[in-house]
């Protein structure tokens, strides 16, 4: 019977995690003790925890008291989600997480599922976690059909109010399915129909709305073609494969229950598909749907919330454990300081959620125009940290040169398995760097934490077993997230810095020109359109790059954050300004742009940066000639600004930023006349202050200097179509003139 077939599944599950433990290190006292009668190939490694999935979800409990019964170091942080830990189905966190990522494709292409009606096929039943909080999470779906292991539910024309009721009566109905739908409610032409029935009449209704042509489909054929219905959402809270590659067999899948189901991935009709579970389809069936245009990540991108949850819950019991240990807490006041802090918990998971789909769009605008260098990161992951092209399924070049050719590059599936390899390169080389002990990056472990909890232990975060992982994530995740998936395999190959130099740098930078803000508040534009959005980050992105790279080249070896926060943070934010009364003097272009923007609802200061951000680096330029000249900011700046007026270097500057780069190796030298002629600009400010004159009054004492730089960049700009060498030409004249100064 039931409970017996219960019983054996615990017997089992217990003897596994009985075997499981039986091998893992252990801490006792703070020191790390092997398992006896146990031969060890490997070093200490006493991390270890088990997550709830299909079936186990209720079993935390019993693999905490399993881990009590062995005197597991880890305590009841061992397997998350138990009677004193975040129940995810209460939290409804991860179909919360991979709504996000339906709510960021569906704003891209214009549509606000909170408001508009949004036709969804679903996959799997009210009862289950994630189909269940999902379709709760917004009162205009039009949930048109659905299907689980017993049932096909159809409702072709549903009413938005009657059936969002429906599906709240059902998700609190204890095991119920589509057989307890109340088919009053549905619409004509629909009903729920038994997966073990011959064959279903197919109604005009449902030809109309799934585009069906038959008069009657077994269960399995009819599920098949709502697959492939022309409808907004595909939304996937079950389990099994459902959707493949062209270019896969059924085999390939190893899913025989769903081969009959099964559709490729070009012939999904849906505009989104929203991965709650896992493996709803196969990677090279993503890769087929989002060239044929259908809008989708991958499940481990959308349905991360689950663990994303668990890991802020063993974090925090692991710490919790260590000031209970000392007497500061006792259990009863961990398990109420635990459950106070449920929802400022959820919020932490769905704003990385949010930061990961917004940085997947990102970086996938970043990429077109840019294979070669995705190329050659894909090439580097290959070679340091163990990326097999064929096993994750990615382009090699001859496909991509296609795909390039038909219009095409990498999509967001491929560039989703970036992002994670992006963020493993760049923790595993911050884990044991010093970096990750400076006080100044320490703060980063707030990220991982709510702010309650940031004011009572803050101080106490180094004594936490995995601080430095913990830091060195937090900061790997808001690199790839502000600056791209290439950023520091482009600044090593760019400057010849190491990651953990590349990192101080983006620290700097990250404080210096308020780039996390910046984003915050171009987040909260919501009246601005998505793409415009988009373009903000972008410039912004530009901006970050080019200053990490001045910092790598003028600063490396002095790459103190703190100190060069403190010396450049401030001065930067009185040079905004300079900025906006600069853009307004660029002529007619710029200024368009400019007003272009703030008419769409962008502040000034973040409009002059859509239009301008690239050249916003000469801040920087700008910083260390007061400095250097002990000179006041407030006369460098405007200096700077009427140097490179007069002299038409803000025009050469458009020009150079204008090429369009034919390899990667031209990218580089394009963005290093940038940074040149920024250089060497900031070099000229200095002589002009040297010599104490008004900038007419020099330039008519320099004037072979101005006749000769006037012709040069005359005859440059007078070309439509700039040459790249000419433009290389004029920048090293340029400096060569400056330095004979």
């Amino acid at each position: 019977d039931r409970d017996a077939r219960q019983a054996l599944g615990v017997a089992c599950y217990s003897t596994f995690i009985r075997g499981l433990l039986d091998l893992t290190d252990n801490r006792v006292g703070g020191v790390v003790v092997a398992p006896p009668d146990v031969r060890r190939h490997d070093g200490d490694d006493p991390y270890l925890v088990v997550a709830a999935d299909k079936g186990t979800a209720t079993f935390s409990d019993i693999a905490n008291g399993i881990a009590a019964e062995y005197g597991f170091w880890f305590g009841d942080a061992f397997a998350s989600g138990g009677s004193q830990g975040y129940d995810h189905k209460a939290m409804a966190i991860t179909a919360r997480g991979a709504w996000v990522s339906v709510q960021r494709h569906f704003r891209e292409l214009g549509v606000d599922v909170q408001r508009d009606r949004v036709s969804a096929i679903g996959i799997g039943d009210m009862s289950g976690d994630v189909f269940g909080n999902g379709m709760l999470q917004s009162e205009t779906i039009a949930l048109v059909a659905a299907f689980n292991h017993l049932h096909v539910f159809v409702d072709p024309d549903p009413d938005l109010g009657a059936s969002y009721a429906e599906r709240q009566r059902l998700f609190a109905l204890p095991r119920s399915n589509w057989a307890d739908y109340d088919r009053s409610l549905i619409s004509s032409g629909g009903g729920v129909f038994s997966r073990q029935a011959k064959s279903i009449a197919i109604t005009a209704e449902m030809r109309a709305v799934f585009g069906l042509r038959a008069e009657r489909l077994t269960p399995d054929e009819l599920i098949h073609e709502l697959l492939k219905a022309p409808v907004d959402l595909i939304w996937n809270g079950g389990i099994g494969t459902y959707v493949k590659a062209s270019s896969e067999t059924h085999a390939d899948v190893g899913d025989k229950a769903n081969d009959a189901l099964r559709v490729n991935g070009s012939e999904l009709r849906c505009r989104v598909v929203g991965e709650g579970g896992n493996l709803g389809l196969t990677q090279l069936g993503r890769v087929e749907a989002a060239l044929a245009g259908v809008a989708l990540n991958t499940d481990f991108i959308d349905n991360s919330g689950g663990v994303d949850c668990s890991d802020h819950e063993v974090n925090i019991k692991l710490l919790l454990g260590e000031v209970m240990a000392a007497g500061d807490l006792t259990e009863k006041q961990r398990n109420l300081l635990l459950e106070a802090m449920t929802d400022d918990v959820a919020e932490l998971v769905l704003t990385n959620n949010y930061r990961q789909a917004q940085a997947l769009a990102l970086i996938d605008r970043h990429a077109r125009g840019r294979l070669g260098e995705y190329q050659r990161f894909v090439a580097r992951m290959e070679a340091e940290q163990g990326l097999d092209r064929h096993l994750e399924q990615l382009p090699d070049a001859e496909e991509l040169a296609a795909r390039v050719r038909a219009g095409g590059g990498l999509t967001r599936p491929e560039l989703a398995v970036l992002l994670a390899y992006a963020k493993a390169f760049v923790k595993s080389r911050l884990v044991d760097a010093e970096i990750v002990r400076d006080p100044f990056a320490q703060r980063f472990a707030d990220a991982e934490f709510p702010q309650v909890f940031n004011e009572r232990f803050s101080e106490r975060y180094g004594e936490h077993y995995v601080h430095a992982h913990i830091v060195a994530t937090q900061i790997a995740n808001d690199l790839v997230h502000h600056m791209g998936v290439t950023f520091p395999v482009q600044l090593q190959e760019y400057t010849g810095a190491s990651v953990e130099q590349v990192v101080r740098a983006w620290l700097v930078v990250r404080e210096v020109f308020a780039i996390a803000e910046r984003f915050r508040r171009i987040e909260a534009l919501h009246g601005v359109p998505m793409e415009t959005r988009d373009a903000l980050m972008l410039a912004i992105m530009r901006l970050g790059r080019r200053a990490c790279r001045w910092f790598l080249r003028h600063r490396r070896e002095r790459l103190d954050p703190a100190a060069l926060v403190a010396a450049f943070a401030e001065p930067a934010a009185q040079l905004a300004e300079t900025w906006v009364r600069a853009a307004a003097d660029q002529g007619a272009e710029i200024g368009g742009r400019r007003d272009a923007l703030i008419a769409e609802g962008v502040p000034e200061d973040l409009a002059v940066l859509g239009v301008d951000a690239g050249n916003q680096v000469a801040s920087l330029a700008i910083i260390d000639t007061a400095q250097q000249a002990d000179s006041p900011l407030e006369a460098v700046g405007p200096l700077y600004v009427e140097l490179a007026r007069r002299l038409r270097l803000d025009q050469l500057s458009t020009a150079i930023a204008g090429i369009d780069p034919q390899s990667l190796w031209q990218a580089m030298e394009r963005d290093a006349l940038l940074d040149d002629l920024v250089t060497h600009t900031g070099t000229l400010c200095g002589c002009v202050l040297r010599d104490g004159e008004h900038l007419a009054d020099w330039q008519s004492a320099h004037d072979a200097f101005s006749a000769d730089w006037a012709r040069i960049v005359a005859e440059v700009l007078r070309e439509e179509a700039g040459d790249f060498s000419m433009y290389a030409m004029a920048v090293r004249k340029f400096g060569d003139l400056v330095r004979a100064l």
